[in-house]
């Protein structure tokens, strides 16, 4: 479905219901078994390593507008999601309800034993609502989305855990990952190629050439789906340079290169701009 299209699918869906609570409402009837085989997949899981790795690879077969990432610090384990695209108007009610989406299925694979120390959200919320259906704590206007939970239990085995099972419904994703990727939106396709390369982003034309198709009617593609070349990058270096930094392995220097700048004031600059703080200043916030 066309991101314009869905869009307003959702705004008219809120004006509806109430808007505030659209997320939470969905996020809460989003069970594992609405989730087909990747809902399977993660049913068979042999720990929650196993069913995170499981969505950081196949999340896409439910929505293209987030992306699972994980870090580890300090005894425990994150989970975050990140935007695809610009959700505009919807982006509360989207990631509501992905985040709690994958808390009922860490919920139901994990059978109720699964301690989510908090869930974040980087925009305004209800807490009170919001814990209430979480059953844990709730923070709104944090960095990130996510969740939170201890490390010690990331790699603990799952009882209803079954590798002949796991594996089948695993060859099963990967048939229809490999069959989206000649049917998904062309952001998706450009953001995918952008993440899969490996020495540095390609450009306009390059990426048009690796699609057969020239670089203005890739762009023109892109402007019918509502975005461009540039903000789908923005929106690959915003994703990894939030990974890189919370995985503590890389220098902001370092950092910088890996995302193409040639000067780490530019870097610095655009850090400032998606998330309101200069690298430095994040890391130090992170590290608290």
């Amino acid at each position: 479905m066309p991101w314009l299209t869905f869009r307003q699918l959702v705004l008219d869906a809120g004006r509806f219901s109430n808007y505030k609570t659209l997320g939470l409402m969905v996020g809460e009837r989003l069970l594992i078994n609405t989730h087909g085989i990747v809902g399977y997949a993660a049913l068979s899981s042999g720990s929650v390593r196993q069913l995170v790795d499981l969505l950081q690879h196949y999340l896409v077969l439910r929505t293209d507008l987030l992306t699972v990432g994980t870090s580890e610090r300090d005894g425990e384990f994150r989970l975050d999601f990140f935007e695809n695209r610009p959700l505009e108007d919807v982006r509360r009610s989207i990631i509501e309800a992905t985040v709690l989406a994958i808390r009922n299925v860490l919920d139901f694979t994990t059978m109720g034993t699964s301690e989510i120390r908090e869930v974040t959200f980087p925009f305004d919320g209800d807490e009170r609502l919001a814990e209430s259906v979480f059953r844990c704590p709730v923070a709104y206007n944090r960095d990130l989305a996510g969740f939170t939970l201890p490390l010690a239990a990331i790699d603990t085995p799952l009882k209803m855990t079954n590798k002949i099972s796991f594996q089948e419904a695993l060859k099963v994703c990967q048939q229809e990952l490999d069959q989206l990727s000649t049917e998904q939106t062309w952001s998706a396709r450009v953001r995918r190629l952008m993440l899969q390369s490996r020495h540095g982003f390609p450009s306009l034309e390059m990426t048009a050439r690796r699609f057969h198709i020239t670089p203005r009617t890739l762009h023109r593609r892109l402007v019918d789906e509502g975005t461009s070349y540039r903000a789908v990058l923005e929106g690959v270096r915003h994703q990894l340079a939030i990974q890189y930094l919370e995985s503590g392995q890389m220098s902001i220097q370092e950092i910088s290169f890996a995302l193409g700048y040639s000067d780490i004031a530019n870097f610095r600059k655009a850090f400032k701009r998606w998330e309101m703080l200069a690298p430095s200043e994040y890391l130090n916030a992170h590290r608290q």
